[in-house]
């Protein structure tokens, strides 16, 4: 009877969740708004987005919790004392404070040193932009690049790419540049054929200026001879 009623409510459960998913799909395809007040009958919720697993920058602040209390382990009492053996038999109250007053201000001034290298490299930046490319990695179907373990194949990997995309994009200029150049040269040689016509007209037109001046002269020689005027 139990389990009877146990898979009853499932099922019950089950059809509360399609009715309200497909009455949700109608409300958006009709254009209306959902209400933003809570509805006691529904029971599912819309999935959230998963957030990371963990954030890089509190696993690195933890690990450098971590290392740094087993560092300042190293800095335990016994060895103080025993450094400070002296001044410990004399007053050994005084060198437990001392050295209570020495693990704080050491755990303090690491802490600072660390906290200064993350400021000034932009660790904290820098870890959160890594989590957002990890998320956006979780999408993409392809196989992420790995070193192969030889830095000239890793290295010409990384660079042919490159100079196949250049390549790709220099073809259609070069063949843009050629056909301008060929372009230009038949105005060229259209040019020179023009230059040599020209030449060549001059070339008949002070030829038959010469034979002009030929005749010319004959002519006049021949109505003034030069023995008329002999004296």
């Amino acid at each position: 009877m139990e389990q009877s009623e146990a898979a009853t409510q499932k099922e019950t459960v089950g059809d509360i969740c399609v009715k309200d998913s497909g009455e949700k799909q109608s409300n958006e395809a009709a254009g209306e708004v959902p209400s933003q007040e809570s509805n006691p009958g529904s029971v599912c919720k819309p999935p959230e987005e998963k957030e990371p697993r963990f954030k890089r920058l509190k696993l690195f602040e933890k690990a450098t919790n971590m290392s740094l209390e087993k560092f300042i382990d190293h800095a335990s009492f016994d060895r103080f004392s025993s450094t400070f053996l002296p001044l410990y038999k004399q007053n050994p109250q005084r060198m437990e404070s001392i050295h209570k007053q020495f693990i704080e201000e050491l755990r303090k001034t690491i802490k600072e040193d660390i906290s200064g290298l993350i400021k000034d490299g932009g660790l904290d930046v820098k870890l959160d932009e890594l989590d957002k490319l990890e998320c956006a990695a979780k999408n993409n179907p392809k196989p992420a690049w790995r070193p192969s373990g030889i830095p000239e194949q890793d290295f010409c990997s990384f660079l042919i790419p490159y100079y196949q995309k250049q390549e790709a994009y220099m073809r259609p200029e070069l063949k843009k540049i050629k056909a301008e150049n060929a372009a230009l040269a038949q105005k060229v040689q259209a040019g020179r054929e023009s230059i040599a016509q020209s030449e060549q007209r001059i070339s008949a037109a002070v030829d038959e200026w010469k034979a002009s001046v030929t005749e010319f002269e004959r002519l006049a020689s021949s109505l003034c001879p030069a023995d008329v005027f002999d004296v």
